[in-house]
């Protein structure tokens, strides 16, 4: 059972919720504290700064790699023959500049033969060609260790064929950068 509230209470009641809801009501959304704007922060720039002996280098290999890909990475040898013709000089030196610039490059060179031949000679033959490219680009400054020269002999024709257009494509020294 409910206690019944005096007209006093009653009223004291009203009043002070009235009270608190008209000052709720009227309350201000601006802060008591006197805040003062922060600093702006500085933009950050477009991109990091970036050293520029880095950049340097970045340009360079990027110039080596264009120079790569206007030579083709293929040296060609004439019959039962393992020297390397003038014709590729373009060849060696667009390989050679590549990896004087971009020191974590390696070169593999595999040596290709027709299939005349025992297995055995052409895998040598294929071998003496990776190895003839292999010379030469030393002779431009690239390091031994920076070259691997192996023989696929026979094994992987570039033309298939038996005939002297597909003899001629698969006499081949292939430059292959890793």
């Amino acid at each position: 059972m409910a206690l019944p509230l005096n007209r006093l209470s009653r009223a004291t009641l009203i009043a002070s919720s009235l009270s608190i809801a008209v000052l709720a009501g009227c309350a201000s959304q601006v802060p008591l504290e006197d805040k003062k704007p922060a600093a702006a922060a500085p933009a950050p720039s477009a991109a990091p700064a970036e050293d520029p002996a880095a950049a340097a280098r970045a340009r360079e290999i990027a110039a080596a790699r264009a120079a790569l890909e206007k030579v083709k990475p293929s040296i060609y040898f004439d019959y039962d023959r393992f020297e390397v013709k003038s014709e590729y000089q373009a060849t060696l030196t667009a390989f050679s500049n590549y990896l004087r610039v971009d020191s974590k490059a390696r070169l593999v060179i595999e040596g290709n033969a027709d299939e005349r031949g025992t297995a055995e000679y052409n895998l040598a033959l294929g071998q003496k060609r990776a190895e003839a490219v292999a010379k030469a680009l030393g002779v431009m400054g690239v390091a031994g260790n920076r070259a691997e020269a192996v023989s696929n002999g026979e094994e992987k024709p570039r033309a298939k064929g038996s005939n002297e257009a597909a003899w001629t494509e698969n006499r081949r020294a292939d430059l292959i950068l890793r």
